[in-house]
């Protein structure tokens, strides 16, 4: 005999009851028209500004709604989570409100600016413990934990409470909203977002399409429903941290399974592109997850024409050490950095010739290695090179190529590239 197993939906009064329990916690963020991208794309682009609640990003919903239905004997015994980022402030700021001892488990490779802010946030109501490399690292450490002091463990996604706390914002969105709502795009990582907000659009604005987002390297929520099952990846691109797991919550499959309007990809470089523009012309700063729902955009410009259309901007904890890195990966996904090996003839004046009759007027040169190697007639050097126009590549390696200075082109060489960005 088979046994039927029921998919668990989160209630609408569970949601309203969160709803209440978030009202002194959570800010009802501003639902604001993004007139640039409304322009560009002939639509009505509003943004959901999650990047700016009290811990910047909207995971304080579900960590608060979790942590307040504890019962005097689990809050008595305190709780643990493992986390590298939002889920780990979210729930420091809860374990404050609520006067819960709470243990925050950190791969020991954590920037020191989430740590501290994970200790500004809980103040004398958490500690920070820092165990092995990775997140897996640290969350086998919080389990561990959990088990041997019966303590409560803070689930990021796959909780149902977690679910539901999250679930809030869309009762926010569809009473901010002033017209019907066609498209809401979400940010997709382990799937407790998109579960509780789709859940409730389903209900209330059935007619809405919710399209889940989630970074190309990283596409565990869209493997789990091509597969039709809950799948774990081998390997993720860690990039885009705030949505890069290699599964999602059991919980959440089966909810977007049945209700998301379809699963899309977004290349890393173009996460790169959209938070620089975002910074650049809207004075608008966001971390990677919090850029992917608008950098979904490009791929539904028919479809969302004359639409009303929401971008679910979900946090801005971005580490500011990473900028380097987000405009490598933006000129890179915009085909603007190349890099080369070039063969340089070992006789003075060679990279004179070099910069003079092979790069281009606006071409920069960005990265330079070279050791000058003796008996021999050319020495290579490794030359990064920022074009102008991505028209400009093709015409350089011609002109390299007669003039006997092309060695190799290093972009399409995964092995090699990873050594160099």
């Amino acid at each position: 005999m088979k046994i039927e197993t029921k998919i668990y939906y989160p209630s609408m009064a569970a949601v309203e009851e969160a709803a209440r329990k978030l009202q002194d916690v959570a800010e009802v963020t501003p639902l604001t028209v993004s007139e640039r991208y409304s322009k560009e794309f002939e639509s009505n682009i509003l943004f959901k500004r999650e990047d700016l609640q009290q811990v910047r990003s909207y995971k304080i919903r579900g960590a608060y709604n979790k942590m307040a239905s504890l019962s005097p004997t689990q809050i008595e015994n305190g709780i643990v989570c493992a986390s590298a980022g939002n889920h780990a402030q979210g729930v420091a700021l809860s374990c404050k409100l609520l006067k819960i001892k709470g243990t925050i488990f950190m791969p020991a490779p954590t920037p020191k600016q989430k740590i501290e802010q994970v200790n500004m946030f809980g103040e004398e109501y958490t500690e920070v413990v820092l165990v092995g490399d990775t997140f897996d690292d640290a969350n086998a450490a919080a389990m561990e934990e959990c088990e041997r002091l019966n303590k409560t463990f803070i689930h990021p996604f796959n909780d149902e409470k977690v679910i539901e706390g999250q679930a809030t914002m869309a009762l926010e969105i569809i009473d901010q909203a002033q017209h019907p709502i066609h498209y809401v795009f979400v940010p997709v990582g382990g799937g407790g977002l998109s579960a509780g907000l789709s859940t409730v659009f389903k209900e209330l604005s059935p007619n809405t399409k919710i399209i889940g987002v989630e970074p190309k390297g990283a596409p565990s929520m869209s493997t789990s429903i091509q597969n039709k099952q809950n799948t774990k990846l081998k390997k993720i691109e860690n990039f885009v941290d705030g949505a890069s797991v290699k599964r999602v919550g059991d919980l959440n499959f089966d909810i977007c399974f049945q209700n998301l309007d379809a699963m899309i990809t977004v290349d890393e470089g173009k996460v790169c592109e959209t938070m620089l523009d975002l910074y650049n012309k809207d004075a608008i700063i966001v971390e990677p997850a919090g850029a992917l729902s608008i950098a979904a955009l490009d791929q539904y410009a028919d479809e969302i024409k004359g639409k009303n259309v929401i971008c679910i901007v979900s946090g801005s904890n971005n580490d500011i050490t990473r900028t380097a890195e987000i405009k490598e990966r933006a000129l890179l996904y915009a085909n603007l950095k190349h890099y080369f090996i070039i063969k340089f003839p070992q006789r003075a004046g060679a990279l004179r010739e070099f910069v003079v009759d092979i790069l281009g007027p606006t071409d920069d040169i960005t990265h330079f290695e070279y050791t000058k190697k003796t008996n021999r007639d050319n020495g290579s050097a490794v030359v990064g090179l920022e074009l102008k126009s991505a028209d400009d590549l093709q015409p350089l390696i011609t002109k390299m190529k007669l003039h006997n200075f092309y060695g190799d082109y290093l972009n399409d060489k995964p092995d090699l590239f990873q050594f160099l960005v």
